[in-house]
């Protein structure tokens, strides 16, 4: 018996969409990250890009855990001395909450150009209207 490898040519991608209303953004990034990467396929390949496109709506309506709403920034430096910028998480959420779901699905997600493929196949929206009718997205629930 051999063992199989996917080629990117033999890839069948599906597009899947995702309702973040009430769940917990770890667990909604982890399960996200887990179909881009292709991990639920029987013909998961480490070296090859085997996921499915994912569109995440509804990313307004996530849920936090624990302090987090209070506690929890996201920093970025511009390279300068005293560049360091500090944006808390309440605010990204009422200002641009897809920024929130596509930090954690790309922090999950290989830091390579695999990874950057992978990441280019994630669309998230705030409200529950998208622009990808033309693909027939397949509706999915996730655990948690």
């Amino acid at each position: 018996m051999k063992t199989y490898h996917a080629k990117p040519a033999e890839v069948q991608r599906e597009w899947l969409i995702v309702d973040a209303t009430d769940i917990v953004l770890g667990r909604l990034a982890s399960q996200v990250a887990t179909i881009l990467k292709g991990k639920h396929k029987p013909t998961y390949t480490p070296h090859v890009d085997t996921g499915d496109f994912v569109i995440v709506i509804n990313a307004e309506k996530i849920k936090l855990t624990g302090n987090k709403m209070a506690d929890k920034s996201y920093f970025r430096h511009s390279g300068f001395p005293g560049g360091l910028k500090e944006v808390p998480i309440s605010v990204l959420l009422a200002k641009r909450p897809e920024r929130v779901v596509e930090k954690a699905v790309r922090g999950m997600l290989p830091k390579n150009t695999l990874g950057r493929a992978m990441g280019r196949k994630l669309k998230v929206y705030a409200g529950p209207d998208h622009k990808h009718e033309a693909q027939k997205p397949r509706q999915i629930t996730l655990e948690g």
